[in-house]
């Protein structure tokens, strides 16, 4: 098949390197002869026709820029009336020979379904947690980590003042990757993750080891989607958005109220949140994302579809969309292993 027009659409949460990747599939494909069409805010814009035709003036200066020029929500075709009718009626009304969808699980996720039902769709991984399988790195990832490197480095000049514990709740639904790396690079006292239940006794003995050996402040990393042991993890609300996701925020406060209650040492607690998400992409996302970008068409002129780009050591490579979409990549424990040596 000969492909002379594509869509591109960028769904779920916002990060930094989106519109690399944008820029880098409109080029690519301008420079196959190939017309671009960008999808506005995820499967809702293929899912109501709202789109903007893509060209060298559309993508001009936004390599840089964080967020998305295509908008992006929360969109799942599958939960929308009609909406996969929808999406397969308006993928022949625009004229698509192939769809390049940029996201994270949830995004992906449907368009592997939408793949199997016969749409020519190519994935692009994107999430700052990291947790996709099949590709050693996600960009917005790199960015995430140094924001939150950076804030755990603020809050050290401060707790170190105050002789206070600082406890940073960092974002990470089911994989601590952020808090991980970040906590790491920041020499952060302890961090804690999805992946493993908090013991907050074992916490508080670490953290009071610490003080007795003249260290009068702590850092402790806490991933949003860290849980007690025993326990659920802890719900900003109980709605639960159109992928049956729910909103995670607030064991950063309960871990540092069960912190300052056992140890008698003032605490605080700083909530980095969206800050993560925002601002331009670092070097590394932003090269990551144009080779993204570039592969995902060099996949469409081959045909190649129901494919996910990937990064594999150095180099891009694609991966079953199905595959990458079937299990979360979580935090590698020998990692983890490494930043234990640093705790107390």
């Amino acid at each position: 098949m000969s492909v002379k027009k594509i869509g591109v659409l960028t769904g779920g949460g916002d990060c930094p390197g989106l519109n690399p990747t944008i820029r880098a599939i409109t080029r690519k494909a301008l420079s196959e002869g190939i017309s671009v069409v960008g999808i506005l805010n995820g499967w809702q814009g293929i899912v109501e026709q709202n789109t903007v035709d893509l060209d060298l003036k559309s993508v001009s200066g936004i390599l840089h820029k964080g967020g998305t020029i295509l908008g992006t929500s929360r969109t799942n075709p599958y939960k929308n009336e009609k909406g996969v009718e929808k999406v397969k009626k308006n993928f022949k009304v625009l004229k698509l020979d192939a769809l390049i969808a940029i996201g994270g699980d949830d995004t992906l996720g449907a368009a592997s379904k939408l793949y199997a039902e016969g749409l020519n769709i190519i994935g692009v991984p994107k999430t700052i947690d990291n947790d996709l399988s099949c590709t050693d790195f996600t960009f917005g990832f790199d960015t995430a980590v140094n924001v939150a490197t950076e804030a755990i480095d603020r809050l050290h000049t401060t707790a170190e003042s105050h002789h206070r514990i600082m406890v940073v709740e960092i974002m990470g639904r089911h994989a601590g990757w952020i808090a991980t790396y970040a906590g790491i690079a920041g020499g952060a006292d302890m961090i804690l993750i999805p992946e493993v239940p908090v013991d907050i006794n074992e916490v508080c003995k670490s953290l009071k080891k610490r003080h007795k050996r003249g260290k009068d402040f702590s850092i402790v990393v806490v991933a949003e989607g860290a849980k007690l042991k025993g326990e659920n993890p802890v719900l900003k609300k109980n709605a639960k958005d159109a992928f049956g996701n729910v909103l995670l925020g607030g064991i950063g406060h309960i871990i540092g109220k069960k912190l300052e209650e056992a140890t008698g040492f003032e605490t605080r607690v700083t909530v980095l949140g969206h800050v993560q998400r925002g601002g331009t992409p670092s070097a590394f996302d932003r090269v990551l994302a144009t080779r993204f970008g570039v592969k995902a068409v060099e996949l469409a002129l081959k045909d190649d579809f129901g494919q996910m780009v990937a990064l594999k050591g150095n180099k891009i490579v694609s991966a079953p969309l199905k595959s990458a979409v079937g299990t979360l990549k979580t935090v590698d424990m020998k990692l983890y292993e490494i930043a234990k040596i640093f705790f107390g």
